[in-house]
C-alpha cells in the first residue's frame, strides 16, 4: 500500500485574482516554460467570460466549470487471476480538479482556427452551463464506471 505524500508542491496564488485554482490552471496552460504567455492567455479569457456572461466576476465562472468538470468516479485497471478487471474508483479531490483543468483544457485545445484565449473562455462557459467537451468526457467516465460497478468488490 502506497504511503501518503505529505510534500506536494503547492501552487503560489496568482497574480491578479489571488486564487491557488488560478494559478494551478495558468501552470497548466504553460508550455515550454513561458509562463507570462500562459497567464496572457488566462486573463484574456476572464476578460472574454466578463464580456460575454456579464457576470462581473469570472472566478465565479471558472470555479462552477471546475465543479461540473470534475469526475466523481473513475475506472482502474486491476489485474486479477490472469484477466484485466476495470474496476470503478472514487476520485480523489486533487486528483478530481486536475482531471477538470486537463480536460478543458484538451477541449480548448482542439478547436482549431480561433485564438486560444477564445477558445477556453467559450469552454469555461460551456462547462460552467453543464455543456462542452470537457462534460461529455466526465459523463463518459461516469457510464465507463457504471457499467463496472459489479467488479467494484475488487477495489482495494
Amino acid at each position: 500500500m502506497r504511503r501518503k505524500v505529505n510534500n506536494r508542491n503547492i501552487p503560489k496564488p496568482d497574480i491578479k485574482y489571488n486564487s491557488p485554482k488560478v494559478g494551478k490552471f495558468i501552470n497548466n496552460v504553460m508550455g515550454s516554460g513561458k509562463k507570462e504567455t500562459a497567464r496572457k492567455v488566462v486573463y484574456s479569457a476572464f476578460e472574454l467570460i466578463k464580456e460575454k456572461t456579464e457576470n462581473p466576476n469570472p472566478l465565479e465562472i471558472f470555479d462552477l466549470a471546475m465543479k461540473n468538470a470534475s469526475p466523481l468516479v473513475e475506472v482502474r485497471s486491476r489485474r486479477i487471476g490472469g484477466a484485466n478487471y476495470q474496476v470503478p474508483r472514487e476520485v480523489r479531490p486533487e486528483r478530481r480538479l486536475a482531471l477538470a483543468m486537463r480536460w478543458i483544457l484538451l477541449a480548448a485545445r482542439a478547436g482549431k482556427g480561433k485564438p486560444m484565449h477564445i477558445k477556453l473562455a467559450d469552454e469555461l462557459i460551456a462547462a460552467s452551463k453543464n455543456e462542452g467537451a470537457a462534460i461529455k468526457k466526465k459523463e463518459d467516465t461516469h457510464k465507463m464506471a457504471e457499467s463496472n460497478k459489479a467488479f467494484a468488490h475488487f477495489a482495494w
